[in-house]
């Protein structure tokens, strides 16, 4: 009985031991205005337990312990943590998180936080890129940047981008200027995408401390840098997958075009050639043949960390990636190598040091051009079997001189190209005392290029153009030099509310290029593995008359003025003088001023209590920018032409004049307004940026219109440049985001921007008033033009009104030539009564009205979703990828032409008879508006508790797949690809589409 008495007495105590030591806890939660926060994530520390506030801020946690550390966290706020011991309310007062508006942004030869900043300046961080994993660089900025457009020139390995920054601003160079590290690099399929830290895009006047190279925008990209006092850290990450094309277009079939065939035969009072179609079947459709899978991988490897006095950061990755269209005929590999490190020598004296190697190989086939691979599958008869009864390839007679078959093609295509790159970047910081900082640094870039291109003897058909009597092959080497050393001293102080930073420095830029190109004909063999041109039995020097050589340099002298009072009224100014080899004495050097202004109005007293606004801040910014971007020394004839002479009845090459000089001719100058406001709310959740801009681009370098008799149509010979046009770009910028974390479990971000622009050419200096480009059909005018009150690169062409239905509506309308019922009605503007050339108009342009960006992720618990879209409206494309031969193959809308009155009023009959439904006009040219769900991404991260003891501290797999879908109503391959000239752009002749990949990866840290 006393047994069971003690042990009764002992479980009772327990019992109410531990209902003793259970509680709960209450409270408050504000900020430090003392406004109550609705929504705080209040959670037992190492448990999933927990709680949010309500409306008025207030809490409860049950089955408290003492000792337990009750976490509290929300947006926009610092995280805090408290330990409980006995008590049972508990009210938190939260402090704003001020890092968002601390981040630290590279501006050009400094930074600044970002609530400094006054200029128009955008970020995409690492984790982003992560996301996207894209190929090349360029495509992390498309849908991610408000104002920056990136357009594919092809979706073939190794292809670059096209980037616009807030519109086409000139009919030459758009390229914005980039700089990696602070070192210039033109070409960015050098630079490994993982390697990136951080991409800054400078997209108004305050670009301009970078002087002339900034007139189209400035991207700075910050590779990974190791941290001081840090211990060895190792990142891997690596995916594999698979490519695809999104389409094929919807050709006809084998019985199909017989029909369509034998129906233009007839209607041209010629002998139906297909007698019998029914046993045709399907054929062959050469898409199918040319498209295939095809593999794309990439693994890359990350060594940082650090000490008292020094950092370091080393990676190397390796890219391949196999064609979707001829697959290793038409693919890339990629080698790259890269270290950053960072010392303090002694107290003031620091040294940074980086460098970068890359190694790519790049196969490719013809593409998006007459004659290219995609445009024969399209074109090649279906009829036609892929070989020939021996065993050849099928010869693609009777399809005109351009369509050869598409896989013999392939067969017979050998383009290799090597490059080998490095670029360096080393300076010296020294403070000289507390508030004056000296530097200099000097960066360079040394690559070589390596081609060979081999065309064996072979034979398409009959008077094919591709047709090589003689095999040949070419072999070129070419070396790039380039450097760039700056040298300025910074001086920052404060006195008081006043805070002062001055910049005054110098840079000296020198790019050289030397070229060597010899062709080799009549090998001993049809054996590229053996082709070269040491075996050839003649062998030209391509560049025999010159032109193996260039030599550009910049000289600029810079100053810059930051100021800034109590934080809250923000001044920047600077002024850049520059000089340059392409222009002569007079007009050599010119002075481009630029200054931005801001107001923190969220400082203000009347702000400052706010509830729902956490920031707010209004900005403004004017400048002139140079641009220079045209050969050197245009500004004087130049003895480098081609010239052939007989001496003693011998040929002999040598020199004539070049290119005329044009001693007068002078800066380009861009003149950009941006007035932009950046706010913050509740809690900094919502993020809002808006812009307007408006760019004038003033005395464009344009090459001139002159009389041939000057004989700038000779070899090696080119008319003047001069100063020649006027290019407006005006337009709104819109980016907001929004992010929560709901709980401790689960929190979600969404972002979304969105750019509209109007860009019209306010003059011209012509002749005509107007300059031309591109190319349509064989034997048209350009359908292109530049000419003052339109879009730059417009589609100038006919206007269409229906189809002819009868003889009467043919003989009642315009005099046009040929016309019968069934043909295309064009409208006669000028109501001359005749159909001809002076009836065109501008019937399209390939600038887009408006792009937008979004991006919507999540995280629950261990895993992690992310997707981003891009949108691309009001640009048009021309359809250019069908032959229009009696015999060529045609696409499945020529099913729907017309056949008789009312069958259609859209779609012309088909013909071999003379008609002018080919001629360019709105017929071709389609909507080339879409949206594009760019990026899906599900990742998995293991606890780090089943990792614990493997020495990983991170472990993620993650599924994805890149390029998903495409609405579009446009009918070719894809409608984002441009071959990027500012006047002849969005012509489609075949564009190689950008591949669809579905991907495994890992990412790993130790």
């Amino acid at each position: 009985m006393r047994k069971f008495t003690c042990l009764l007495i002992v479980f009772l105590s327990g019992f109410f031991g531990a209902y003793a030591q259970s509680f709960s806890v209450s409270g408050l939660v504000s900020d430090e205005n003392n406004m109550p926060l609705l929504g705080v994530n209040v959670i037992v520390k190492g448990e999933s337990r927990g709680t949010t506030t309500d409306f008025d801020g207030n809490y409860t946690v049950n089955d408290i312990s003492t000792g337990d550390v009750l976490q509290f966290s929300y947006v926009g706020f610092r995280t805090q943590e408290i330990t409980v011991s006995n008590q049972q309310t508990i009210n938190v007062v939260l402090s704003a998180d001020s890092e968002a508006l601390d981040e630290v942004l590279v501006i050009g030869y400094g930074t600044q936080t970002k609530k400094e900043v006054t200029g128009a300046v955008s970020v995409v961080g690492s984790q982003t890129i992560e996301d996207l994993n894209p190929t090349r660089v360029e495509q992390a900025l498309q849908g991610t940047v408000a104002g920056v457009n990136v357009s594919s020139t092809s979706g073939s390995p190794g292809s670059a981008s096209t980037i616009n920054i807030r519109g086409i601003s000139t009919n030459g160079n758009n390229r914005p200027l980039i700089l990696v590290d602070g070192n210039v690099i033109e070409d960015l399929s050098v630079i490994n995408p993982n390697d990136i830290e951080s991409i800054n895009v400078l997209k108004d006047a305050t670009a301009g401390i970078y002087g002339v190279r900034a007139a189209n925008g400035v991207i700075l990209i910050t590779t990974k840098s190791g941290t001081y006092n840090t211990e060895l850290k190792v990142e891997v990450d690596a995916y594999t997958g698979m490519q695809e094309t999104t389409r094929k277009l919807p050709v006809l079939n084998a019985t199909e075009y017989a029909v369509i065939v034998n129906e233009a035969y007839a209607a041209g009072g010629q002998n139906p050639p297909y007698t019998n179609f029914r046993d045709l079947g399907e054929g062959v459709d050469y898409q199918d043949e040319v498209f295939s899978t095809a593999p794309i991988s990439d693994i890359n490897l990350n060594l940082s960390g650090g000490g008292e006095k020094s950092k370091y950061s080393v990676g190397a990755g390796y890219f391949t990636q196999d064609g979707i269209v001829g697959g290793s005929k038409s693919s890339y590999d990629r080698f790259t190598a890269r270290a950053n490190y960072n010392l303090e020598i002694i107290d003031n004296l620091k040294l940074n040091l980086s460098g970068i190697y890359t190694n790519s190989n790049r196969k490719t086939l013809s593409e998006n051009a007459l004659g290219s691979v995609l445009f024969n599958a399209v074109n090649m008869n279906p009829n036609l079997p892929i070989f020939d009864e021996n065993g050849d390839y099928t010869l693609a007679e009777g399809l005109g001189n351009e369509v050869i078959n598409p896989l013999a093609q392939i067969a017979n295509t050998y383009n290799d190209t090597d490059v080998s790159k490095i670029s360096g970047v080393g300076g010296l910081e020294y403070t000289l005392w507390d508030k004056l900082t000296a530097k200099t640094q000097f960066q360079f870039n040394y690559s070589e290029v390596d081609g060979n291109y081999f065309s064996p003897e072979v034979f398409y058909g009959s008077g094919k153009v591709f047709n090589v009597d003689r095999n040949n092959i070419t072999e070129n080497f070419d070396i790039y030099r380039d450097y760039t050393w700056d040298n300025f001293l910074t001086y920052d102080d404060s006195f008081g509310d006043h805070n002062l930073k001055v910049l005054l420095g110098m840079s000296v830029f020198k790019s050289m290029g030397e070229f060597s190109s010899l062709t080799g004909f009549e090998l001993p063999t049809n054996d590229y593995g053996s082709a070269s041109v040491a075996n050839a039995a003649e062998v030209l020097d391509n560049y025999q008359n010159g032109g193996d050589e260039f030599d550009t340099r910049l000289l600029s002298y810079f100053s810059r003025v930051q100021y800034d009072y109590r934080g809250k009224y923000l001044f920047s100014g600077l002024v850049r003088r520059d000089g340059s080899t392409a222009f002569g004495p007079e007009n050599k050097f010119g002075w481009f001023p630029s200054a931005s202004v801001g107001w923190v109005i969220s400082d203000e007293e009347f702000l400052k209590n706010s509830d729902a606004l956490s920031f707010l801040k209004l900005r403004g910014s004017y400048g002139v920018i140079g641009n220079d971007r045209i050969p050197a020394f245009r500004y004087t004839s130049l003895l480098n032409g081609e010239g052939t002479y007989v001496f003693d009845d011998e040929l002999v090459f040598g020199k004539a004049g070049g290119a005329l000089g044009n001693p007068e001719i002078k800066w380009e100058k861009q003149k950009t307004l941006d007035i932009g406001l950046d706010a913050r709310f509740f809690n900094s959740r919502v993020d809002v940026t808006m812009d307007y801009f408006k760019r004038r681009t003033e005395d464009l370098l344009v090459v001139s219109q002159v009389s041939g008799i000057l004989g700038v149509g000779a070899p090696g010979a080119s008319p003047p440049v001069i100063n020649g046009g006027i290019v407006e770009n005006e337009g709104l910028e819109f980016a907001i985001g929004y992010n929560q974390n709901v709980n401790d479990n689960f929190k979600f971000n969404i972002n979304y921007n969105v750019t509209a622009l109007r860009n019209e050419v306010i003059f011209v200096d012509s002749d005509n008033g107007f300059l031309t480009g591109g190319a349509f059909g064989i034997g048209q005018e350009p359908p292109s033009r530049m000419e003052a009150g339109e879009p730059l690169g417009y589609f100038y062409g006919l206007e269409t009104n229906g189809i002819f239905q009868s003889q009467d509506e043919v003989n009642n309308s315009a005099q046009q030539t040929s016309a019968l019922p069934g043909d295309i009605r064009y409208v006669d503007q000028n109501g001359d009564g005749i159909i001809d050339t002076d009836d065109r108009v501008n019937i399209g342009d390939p600038i887009p009205d408006l792009t937008m960006g979004m991006n919507f992720g999540f995280t629950y618990k261990s895993f992690d979703f992310n997707t981003y879209a891009y949108a691309s409206l009001g640009n048009e494309i021309v359809r250019n990828y069908e032959r229009n031969q009696p015999n060529t193959n045609r696409t499945n809308s020529y099913l729907g032409r017309w056949t008789g009155p009312s069958s259609t009023d859209s779609f012309p009959r088909v013909t071999t008879g003379a008609n002018t439904n080919n001629l360019f006009s709105d017929f071709y040219v389609e909507d080339g508006s879409y949206l594009r769900l760019q990026n899906v991404q599900l990742g998995y991260t293991l606890n780090s508790d089943l990792i614990a003891n493997t020495g990983v501290e991170k472990f993620r797999v993650y599924a994805s797949v890149n390029n998903a879908f495409t609405l579009t109503e446009y009918k070719g391959y894809d409608p984002s690809a441009s071959n990027g000239a500012p006047i002849g752009g969005g012509i489609d002749q075949g564009f190689y589409p950008v591949p669809r990949v579905y991907m495994l990866g890992i990412n790993l840290k130790f």
